[in-house]
Formats: C-alpha cells, structure tokens, sequence
C-alpha cells in the first residue's frame, strides 16, 4: 500500500522543478550546499563509476568570467553559486548520461529546499576558456554548470505557480 497523499505531495515536488535564472545577492547557506554535493555523491551512474569532480564556485569574478563564454551560460553573471560538472572524458556517450542525471538531481536537491537552480551550457572554444578559468586538465570535459542561488524577486513571487508543461 502507498500513502497516496505522499505520492502525490513527491510527484506534485518533481513537476515543480522549474529553471530560475534570477537569483538574490544573498549566498546560499552552507548547509545547502553541504546537502546538494551529498545528494550529487550519491548520484548512480553508468556502471556505478561517477565520473564526475565537482568544481564549487563561490567567487562572483569566476562566475562573471564563466557568463562570458561561449555557450548558454550569461545568467551565472547574477548568481552567488556555481557548481561546475567536470566530467572524466572517459567514456563520452554514458558521461553525457550521466552528467544529465547528476544535473536534475542538483537541481532537485536545491528545490527541496526552495532555492532555485539553473543550468548554464559551455559549448565550442567555451569549454577550454573554461577549463582555463578554473585549472581544468584538457582531457575533461566541461560543459555544464548549475547555478543554485536563492530565487530573484520577480522568481520569488511567481515560485509557488507553476507552468503547464507541454504534452
């Protein structure tokens, strides 16, 4: 037996998971933080290898610096936090997999508790300016990067509405 009112508070938390590129100055407490890299720790992967080192950015230049590459990445202009995903490079394909699973689960952490994530893209030449900016080796792979941060007043007053998701 299921506790209904349970499954549908959880699938009513997962629908709810929305981008917010507008964040607050104000830093995300550290025992958030603390809390997404553990969720991300207990991340599955292909294989079980979790061929992932996170990159825990804090410094607003970094993150300025990261909004100018090449990619989708210019709101981490405005954000306080930034949680870069440096993948092995090992195994392209089943990376790919589960860099995309690692992202929803950071993204899902924050929202449990109601700070807002967004994911940013580096693509192209973007990556190795990337890899530059933070001491990267060439052989990883950077292209994602999720910025938590506490939602922006117009993000803030819109968090508990939600958009109909497109079927």
């Amino acid at each position: 037996m299921t506790d209904t009112r349970a499954v549908r508070d959880r699938i009513a938390f997962l629908r709810g998971l929305r981008a917010i590129r507008q964040f607050r100055p104000e830093t995300v407490p550290q025992e958030v933080v603390d809390d997404i890299l553990e969720i991300a720790r207990w991340s599955g992967s292909a294989s079980n290898r979790q061929p992932w080192e996170l990159v825990v950015i804090h410094s607003w230049k970094t993150l300025r610096a990261l909004a100018k590459v090449k990619g989708y990445a210019g709101h981490l202009a405005g954000a306080s936090l930034g949680i870069v995903l440096v993948m092995a490079g090992e195994r392209p394909e089943q990376e790919t997999y589960d860099e995309g699973r690692l992202s929803e689960r950071i993204m899902l952490a924050a929202s449990a508790h109601r700070v807002g994530s967004s994911i940013g893209w580096i693509v192209g030449e973007g990556r190795t300016t990337a890899k530059e900016i933070l001491g990267i080796p060439p052989e990883r792979m950077v292209r994602t990067v999720i910025c938590p941060g506490l939602p922006g007043r117009r993000s803030a007053t819109a968090w508990p509405l939600r958009a109909p998701a497109r079927a």
